[in-house]
């Protein structure tokens, strides 16, 4: 799923605003969290709230190396809310938990830097 985690890699080819616009990147609230034992690489299923107008969306997130399951219920995330479901093993994944690979390959939530409204848009 993961094109590249090489930092060095050069930039994917130019997109007009209007695509940009077409990717749904939405800041929601974890409110319950739990082991994804099922996974074929560690992950835990997230529960997230993304205000009145979404709701609460599921995800499968590959997380575990930099995220301890305690610490992850309260946190704000950006996730894009307008992929189609996926298939992960028993569970369907509705939304895609966003995240940035630190030196090791392993995955670094992207998160506000400050509190804001749960369904605020990336912009």
């Amino acid at each position: 799923m993961h094109v590249t985690h090489d930092p060095g890699a050069t930039a994917s080819p130019t997109i007009d605003f209007d695509t940009f616009l077409a990717v749904d990147i939405r800041v929601g609230t974890i409110v319950d969290a739990k082991p994804f034992p099922q996974a074929r690489k560690p992950a835990y299923r997230l529960w997230i709230d993304f205000g009145p107008a979404i709701g609460v969306r599921t995800s499968s997130a590959q997380i575990t190396e930099n995220h301890p399951l305690e610490t992850l219920v309260g946190r704000q995330v950006a996730a894009v809310v307008n992929f189609p479901p996926r298939q992960i093993g028993p569970v369907v994944s509705e939304v895609l938990t966003l995240g940035f690979p630190d030196v090791d390959g392993k995955v670094v939530l992207v998160q506000p830097s400050k509190p804001v409204p749960n369904g605020g848009r990336l912009f």
